[in-house]
């Protein structure tokens, strides 16, 4: 009898030792980092919902998040041997994220649902986009320069790291990530993070910035309102763009080359049903595995750390001066062309799109309900997508 109990207890003790509550036990060694981090997934998810801050993303990316720091899933689990880097479901879809083919895929739909018109009608505002790239450099020299604490004493970030912090500053998620896995895979999901959370507080971060750096006469200046743009020109510019941008830095052809095929599938017109699907199901298809394989990157051991600390302090500050960066070079353009633009257009430079223009659009009728900015702050808003992933292959050809 007391062997049967034995047995019967022995084969309980198996059930128990199998399943996931068994790993929260500290005798099976679970650590205190992971349960952190399912919080922290929780919180995402909370804030998606609830808040809709940056939903689409930070929905799959809590759940990769949450299922990769679950006990004995195995879902993304180290593997050197993979030619992913991992095991697991989430391991195998981990490949279109370290051969780049996710990034490029959603610049592909963001290229299909963008409209040129504003920039193409307003060229000057080219300027204005590449002048909020400036937070990618300034970041890139501080990550450089700055040490941080570590077990090991006072370091510094390597060039790569320090370049795919940076590229926080863009306030472009897809670039970030092809950056970074091309650069620092290891800070790929601390880096992700980030982007998207100073991409989701947009309207929080760029108006006091904006307020800060211009002064009422000239956040209540009117812009003339844009000229119309013929389908010849929308169908030439993206052709030209790829031209000119890929033969100065090569290494941007993967981003700039699927954004501006995106935006002629668009802008031809001829080709309905593949806008209609890059536009929508690819888009969103991409988006789901994309934010559920870098979610699942960040574990307890390596995101709960002071290096993360650090890249997100990096990350505001690349995102705050990118933002100045923008608004005063639209000031100096404003002095230039004698009060014709408005300088809050150029906080619109960086890359997010279009909730940086429709800041700028808020801040304009806070002080005069009557003007509308929202379609000449479109014009720096679009080019700083082509500035941020420009910014990014310079740094890729100089660093990879």
């Amino acid at each position: 009898m007391n062997l049967i109990f034995t047995d019967f207890g022995e084969v309980l003790k198996g059930i128990w030792e199998s399943t996931g509550f068994y790993g929260f036990a500290p005798s099976s060694g679970f650590d205190w980092q992971s349960i952190v981090m399912i919080l922290i997934a929780v919180l995402l998810l909370y804030l998606a919902i609830f808040k809709e801050a940056e939903p689409y993303l930070l929905i799959p990316m809590g759940i990769g998040m949450l299922l990769s720091n679950l006990p004995f899933t195995g879902i993304m689990d180290v593997d050197p041997n993979s030619a992913s880097g991992y095991s697991g479901l989430l391991g195998v879809l981990y490949l279109g994220v370290k051969y780049e083919i996710y990034p490029c895929l959603i610049f592909m739909g963001i290229g299909a649902t963008t409209d040129f018109g504003p920039l193409i009608s307003n060229p000057k505002t080219l300027i204005l986009g590449a002048a909020a790239q400036i937070g990618i450099f300034l970041t890139f020299l501080l990550a450089i320069l700055v040490p941080f604490p570590s077990a090991s004493g006072w370091v510094h970030f390597t060039p790569q790291q320090a370049a795919s912090i940076g590229i926080i500053g863009g306030a472009d998620g897809p670039t970030a990530i092809l950056t970074t896995t091309k650069l620092a895979p290891e800070l790929l999901a601390n880096i992700a993070i980030a982007a998207y959370s100073y991409m989701a507080l947009v309207p929080f971060i760029q108006p006091p910035i904006i307020r800060a750096l211009t002064t009422k006469k000239e956040r209540l200046i009117r812009m003339d309102d844009l000229k119309p743009v013929s389908k010849v020109k929308k169908i030439i510019f993206p052709i030209l763009v790829t031209l000119v941008t890929v033969l100065l830095v090569p290494s941007c052809a993967p981003l700039i080359g699927c954004f501006m095929f995106g935006n002629l599938v668009k802008e031809c017109g001829v080709v309905k049903k593949l806008t209609e699907t890059i536009s929508n199901s690819l888009l969103y298809i991409i988006t789901i595995l994309l934010g559920l394989c870098v979610g699942a990157t960040a574990k307890g051991s390596t995101f709960l750390t002071v290096q993360t600390l650090w890249i997100f302090m990096l990350g505001i500050i690349a995102f705050i001066s990118a933002t100045a960066g923008g608004v005063l070079i639209g000031k100096l353009m404003c002095k230039l062309t004698h009060g014709k633009i408005n300088p809050m257009i150029g906080a619109a430079g960086v890359s997010a799109v279009p909730m940086a223009a429709r800041v700028v659009q808020k801040e304009a009728q806070r002080e005069d309900p009557s003007n509308f900015l929202l379609m000449q702050a479109m014009g720096p808003n679009v080019a700083g997508v082509i500035g941020s992933a420009v910014a990014a292959g310079l740094l890729i050809q100089l660093l990879g």
